[in-house]
C-alpha cells in the first residue's frame, strides 16, 4: 500500500478541483491522528423542518439554523487548526454531477419514487435538467417543496400536485447529512457505504454512495459494505483497534447486518475480530457511539448506567470461513482481550447518576478523537469534559446547543477519511 496522505494545505495542485486525486484513504483505529474528515455543513435542508414534521425527519427540536452553521464553522475551524484536512459533503456532491453518469443516477433516484405519479414526474424532471451541478446539489440536499417546482398552464402538474399542499415536499429535504459518521465508515482502505433503517435517512446513502463511486477523488476505492444490505448504521461502528471492531445492535443495526459486516470484512482481511453488542432500542441510545466512545488507544469514555451491564458476542472467521460466535461476556473483558490489553480504562460520563444521564443524554459520550489523548466535544458537558482532563485527555470544547438538536456530537458529524494508523498496513 502506498504511504498514507495527510494533505499539505499550502501545497499547489495542478488539478482543478481543490485535492488531487487518487489519494490514499486509511482509517484502522478511532484514535490515530486525524488527516482527513468528511463533515456537512448545515444549509437549508435544516430550514426544512418544522413544528410539523421534526419527528418524522428526527429531530427532537427546531434548530436556529444560523447558529448551527456558526457552531459547526467553530468545529471546522478547530479541526483545522489542529492540521486535519476538511471535505464539505456538499461540495463533494456538487463536484460528483458534474459526471454525467452520477447526475443520471441521481435524478433517476428521487425521479422513481412512487408518490410522484407519471405527470408530476415529468415536471420534476423538466425541472432539474435546467439546474447547474451545484444546483441540482442543493436541490438533492435540501429538497423541493410543492411551491417551488416551475408549473405553467401550459405544462400542469397533475393531480398528485393538484392535490398536495403549497408546503409539501416533492423531493423531501435530509437534515440528517449533517451526521455523516452514519451514511460511510471507512476500515483500513476500504469505505462502507451503510444501509440505513429510518425511512427519512436512507435517501442519505445514494448521495454518499454516488460521490464514493464517481468523485476524482475517490476513484478506485474498494467498498466492504453497500446500500440495500442489511441494516447498518455508521454510528454503531467503533474501531476499537487495528482488527478489532465493536458492532452495538439495537434500534439502527439489525443482527443481520452485524453478521454481514462481519462477513465483508473477515473475507477482506481487514479485522480478524468483532465485537457485537446489544444496546437499549431508545432514542437516547441510538447508537453504540451513543454508549461510548475511545479517547485513547486503552481508554473509553463510557455511560456509568450500562458500563457494567454492557455485554457483548465475540465474532472471529471459523475455518470454514462462517462467522463463530462466543458469549455474551462482558463488553469491558471481551473488549480488551480482542485488543490485547489487561484491561481498558473507563471514564465515566459525569460524576453522579443524574448528570450522567443528563449529560449522556447531551452527547457527552459521543466525542471525536484527534489524536491519543486529544478529542473533541460538547462544551455543556462540563464534568464529563473535567472527567476526561482529570483523566490526562485534552478536550477541546465547542458550542452545540442547535448542533444537538438531532441528537448528535462530534462523532455523529464527522466522518474520517484518514487517521494515522496504529499499526502500519501491509506492504
Amino acid at each position: 500500500m502506498n504511504a498514507i496522505f495527510i494533505p499539505d494545505s499550502s501545497a499547489e495542485h495542478p488539478s482543478p478541483l481543490p485535492y488531487a486525486a487518487g489519494v490514499t484513504h486509511y482509517v484502522d483505529s478511532e484514535v490515530g491522528r486525524l488527516g482527513t474528515v468528511l463533515l456537512h455543513r448545515p444549509g437549508p435542508e435544516l430550514a426544512r423542518l418544522t413544528p410539523r414534521n421534526n419527528d418524522s425527519l428526527l429531530f427532537d427540536a427546531i434548530p436556529w439554523v444560523g447558529r448551527a452553521q456558526e457552531e459547526h464553522d467553530a468545529f471546522a475551524a478547530e479541526l483545522r487548526g489542529r492540521g486535519v484536512e476538511v471535505l464539505y459533503l456538499a461540495t463533494l456532491l456538487a463536484e460528483t454531477l458534474a459526471v454525467a453518469e452520477a447526475r443520471a443516477e441521481l435524478t433517476e433516484q428521487v425521479l422513481s419514487s412512487p408518490r410522484l405519479g407519471d405527470t408530476l414526474r415529468r415536471r420534476v424532471a423538466d425541472h432539474l435538467a435546467y439546474l447547474d451541478p451545484a444546483a441540482l446539489a442543493d436541490v438533492l440536499t435540501a429538497g423541493l417543496a410543492h411551491e417551488e417546482l416551475r408549473i405553467s398552464p401550459e405544462r400542469p402538474g397533475g393531480l398528485v400536485w393538484t392535490m398536495m399542499d403549497r408546503h409539501d415536499f416533492v423531493i423531501d429535504p435530509l437534515p440528517n447529512l449533517l451526521f455523516t459518521r452514519d451514511s460511510s465508515l471507512w476500515i483500513g482502505d476500504r469505505v462502507g457505504v451503510t444501509s440505513l433503517a429510518m425511512p427519512a435517512r436512507r435517501r442519505e446513502t445514494t448521495l454518499t454512495d454516488a460521490i464514493y463511486r464517481y468523485h476524482p477523488r475517490f476513484v478506485g476505492t474498494r467498498t466492504v459494505y453497500h446500500p440495500g444490505l442489511e441494516h447498518l448504521e455508521g454510528g454503531d461502528v467503533l474501531l476499537l483497534a487495528p482488527g478489532v471492531l465493536a458492532v452495538g445492535v439495537g434500534e439502527r443495526t439489525t443482527p443481520a447486518g452485524a453478521e454481514r459486516l462481519a462477513r465483508q470484512v473477515f473475507a477482506a482481511g481487514l479485522v480478524h475480530t468483532m465485537l457485537v453488542v446489544p444496546i437499549a432500542q431508545e432514542r437516547a441510545t441510538m447508537h453504540l457511539d451513543t454508549v461510548c466512545t475511545m479517547v485513547d488507544v486503552d481508554a473509553v469514555l463510557m455511560y456509568p448506567n450500562v458500563a457494567s451491564t454492557l455485554s457483548a458476542y465475540t465474532v472471529v472467521a471459523g475455518p470454514d470461513g462462517e462467522p463463530r460466535v462466543d458469549g455474551p461476556a462482558p463488553f469491558l473483558r471481551a473488549a480488551a482481550d480482542a485488543m490485547d490489553l489487561d484491561q481498558l480504562r473507563v471514564i465515566d460520563t459525569g460524576l453522579d447518576p443524574v448528570t450522567a444521564e443528563r449529560e449522556q443524554w447531551d452527547d457527552g459520550n459521543n466525542t471525536l478523537a484527534l489524536a491519543p489523548r486529544l478529542c473533541v466535544g460538547y462544551e455543556r458537558n462540563v464534568e464529563t469534559n473535567a472527567q476526561l482532563e482529570r483523566a490526562g485527555i485534552e478536550v477541546i470544547p465547542i458550542a452545540g446547543s442547535e448542533l444537538g438538536s438531532g441528537r448528535g456530537g462530534p462523532r455523529c458529524m464527522s466522518c474520517p477519511l484518514v487517521r494515522e494508523p496504529l499499526r502500519p498496513p501491509a506492504a
